[in-house]
Order: C-alpha cells, then structure tokens, then sequence
C-alpha cells in the first residue's frame, strides 16, 4: 500500500514580544514573533510528521495561514515516497499554480506559504531517512541536487552545468570539514544586545554577556534617530572593544542618500556592515550605497523575494554579504539556487535568523553550504537571538559563539505541542487568559 499525505493542519501561532520589546527595530518597534504553522500528515504506519512555517510579527499572520490553507489541495493524496523524493516537482507545481500565479508570481505571501509547505515537506524527507537536513543535502549527489534547482530566469548568471561544477567542486574536503563542524561547530553572530528599544544600560549589560559567550561580532539596530544612534553605537564599541566586529541593521529605513549619510556618520565606530540601507527591491540603490560607503560592508536579503532579486544583487556588485533567510522565499529549494548564486559570484553567506524558529532553520542551509558548496566559513556567520528556543522540540544550541551541529532527523522546525496549544491565536491559552484572544 503506498503511503500518503492526509492532512494539512495549519496553526497561527504568535508570542508577544512586544512586551519587552524584543525584536524592535527602526521600522517595526512592536514585533510580537508569529509562525504561520503546518504540519503534513500521513498514513504511513509509524511514519514521521512533516512540519513547516514561515515567520511574521503578528497581525497579518492570519493572512499568512490562509495563504498556506490554499495549498491543501496540491498535497491531500500525494505518495510520501515520491514528493519526498523529488521535492522539486511538488515545489514547481505550486509555484507554477496558474491561478494561485496571479498573487506572486513567486514573492509575497503566497510564495512565503510555498515555501512553509516545501520546507514541511524537506522535514518530512529528512526524518525519514533518519537524518539532519543539513546532512541528508551534504550526502546528496551533486546531480540530484542541481535537479532540485528551478533554472528559470537564472541562467544569464547561473547554468546548470556551472552548478553541477560548483557542487562537485565543493565535495573536496568535506569529510576533514565535517568533522571540524561536529566539534566545534558554525560560527554565530548575535543581535539580543542591540534590539532599538533597549535601554544603554541593557545594551551594554548584554554586550558584555555576548562577549563572555564567545561572540567575535554583534549587531545594532539603528535608523531611528541619528543622535541616539550615536549613542548607542558609542555605549556598544566601548562594551566590546576594538577587536570585536559590529554590524549595523537599519531594516530598510533610509533612502539611497540618507542611507549613504547616516552610514557615514557611524563610521567613526568602525561597523563591519551596514544591512538593509535601502528598500531590498532597489537594486541599484544598494549598487550606489556599497560604492559610497567603502569599506563599511553592505549586506542584504532577509526581505528579498526571490532568488531573481538575489541574481540582480549580485550581477549589479551591490552587496558584500548575502543574508539568506530561510521563511521569506519558496523553501529549501529556492535557497539551494540562491546559495548556489553566491558560490558562483564568490559573496559569502550570513543568514538572517532574527526571529521564532529561523535560528533552527537557517543553520542546516549554511552548514550545507559549509560542507559541499563553499567549503568555508570565512568571513561566514549565522545571526543568532536568544528568544523563543524552547518551544522546538530540538532547539539549537550555541556554544562559545558557535552554532552546535544539530543531529536529530528533520529541518528542526518542529514546535511542542503544549506550545501551539498554549500561544495559538485567538483562542490559545495565553491569549485567552490574558484577554487579547477570545474563548473557543
């Protein structure tokens, strides 16, 4: 009898980081973390779950689970066996959906719920073949995995036998590299200091704390106001020092020119790169803003599309740094192609994982990326915050500023039961008690 996809169970899942002001930011000061949530479920006798999610800052989230719930019927009666198999074809035929089309193409909150179900379905595949997905991808032939890869509007940067290359190239080496991720590990860079509504006191407090945990970088958000950005900036580099690199996220607030003068006015503090100067659609804005502000580093992507976007960043030399992330465009595959672009430009990977759950995510694609494409994590850091872990059923676990490899089967997307029952929106728990929600 062959096995089957039976359900596709969606969930609004939502935390209210606002109260603390974790996650502020000069364009989003009130963040409540949110998964637009799915879990696949089979027939298969004893067979694994596949989950799933993309993320949001609450409301809208709604619009995201109902975007997911409109891809139920590309996968109720599916073989488990054949779109795990293959998830390429399941991920072309929604993406090529020619109704759902008109919504994207392939960008907004339709490509997003793509991505959510393709990334449950890689979960799924991982787990059934008894592996971590950042190792079931390192383990694959480089042929199968090119398949993986949808070519469309690439390929005036990116062929098919360029990748094929890139991948049989990167295999050099692996088993030493592996061995070195799995003692040691990837290494993290993190944002928990320098969330825009924290007090100078709490952002040098948690500097000091990331230094103690090993973190050679940390990144503030800035954009809001020049002279507390000064501030914030003076109050950082004398928590770390000289030596400790400095990110700055202006998460897309400033134009072209004001992006170009506010960078310069922090430059005194010597920052590593500034991320989001400029609107993430603005190509050319990004081109002119890296040419202006050398050698501070610009670094974009957690709000890209598309790996078209990506294409177009690195054709026009317009960032320095490729920030990934692992919920915004159409799943692991996308991100297959989006990874293989930066091999091919030679622009390192430094994935976005602000957020409930991108940490868990974002980490197999850079270790993947570390162990059969690149081959290297110079100048390569994985952005960690410290919220929210304990609601995976495998969280992931920083040591001494690096990222440990996770070894349980899957995409580590899973959350708690109790966790979905408790921050589900209205009618969870914690909303129902504390009056926000509603009663069932």
């Amino acid at each position: 009898m062959t096995a089957r996809i039976t359900a596709l169970d969606t969930y609004d899942i939502r935390f209210p980081t606002s109260r603390e002001l974790d996650g502020s930011d000069a364009m989003n000061p009130d963040p409540d973390y949110s998964a637009a949530y799915v879990v696949l479920r089979t027939d298969e006798p004893g067979g694994p779950e596949g989950h799933g999610f993309t993320f949001t800052i609450g409301r809208g989230n709604d619009v995201q689970v109902a975007a997911i719930d409109a891809l139920r019927e590309h996968m109720i009666g599916r073989s488990v066996a054949e779109v795990c198999a293959d998830p390429a074809t399941l991920s072309r035929a929604m993406t090529g959906d020619s109704q759902l089309r008109w919504l994207g193409p392939e960008k907004g909150v339709m490509h997003m719920a793509i991505g959510a179900v393709v990334n449950a379905v890689w979960d799924l595949a991982a787990k059934r073949e008894g592996k971590p997905l950042w190792l079931l991808l390192a383990d694959a032939d480089p042929e199968w995995l090119v398949s993986q890869v949808d070519f469309r509007y690439l390929t005036d940067a990116l062929t098919e036998p360029e990748a094929l290359e890139l991948l049989r190239a990167g295999r050099a080496g692996r088993a030493e590299r592996e061995e070195l991720l799995r003692g040691r590990g990837y290494p993290a860079y993190t944002t928990s200091p320098g969330w825009l509504g924290y007090s100078d006191e709490k952002l040098t407090r948690l500097a000091h704390e990331a230094l103690a945990d090993g973190f050679t970088q940390i990144k503030l958000k800035v954009g809001a106001d020049l002279d507390d950005d000064v501030r914030r900036c003076r109050a950082a580099r004398a928590a770390i020092g000289p030596d400790i690199r400095m990110a700055l996220d202006a998460n897309q607030r400033w134009g072209v020119a004001e992006a170009v003068e506010w960078t310069k006015a922090l430059s005194e503090f010597d920052p590593y790169w500034i991320e989001e100067p400029t609107s993430p659609d603005d190509v050319l804005g990004h081109a002119a803003v890296r040419r202006a502000v050398a050698p501070v580093k610009v670094a974009t992507g957690e709000h890209v599309h598309n790996r078209v976007v990506f294409k177009q960043l690195l054709q026009a030399e317009a960032i320095d740094v490729l920030q990934l992330d692992a919920t915004r465009v159409g799943g692991v595959n996308e991100n297959l192609a989006i990874l293989l672009l930066a091999a091919r430009f030679g622009v390192p990977v430094c994935p976005h994982a602000g957020g409930v759950g991108l940490c868990e995510l974002v980490q197999h694609l850079a270790m993947f990326d570390h162990l059969a494409l690149s081959g290297t994590t110079e100048d390569r850091v994985i952005e960690y915050v410290d919220h929210l872990h304990e609601h995976f059923v495998s969280p992931v676990v920083v040591e001494g500023g690096h990222y440990r490899a996770p070894l349980s089967p899957g995409f580590s997307a899973e959350m708690h039961p109790a966790s979905l029952a408790e921050y589900r929106y209205p009618d969870g728990e914690f909303w129902t008690a504390s009056g926000e929600g509603r009663t069932a």
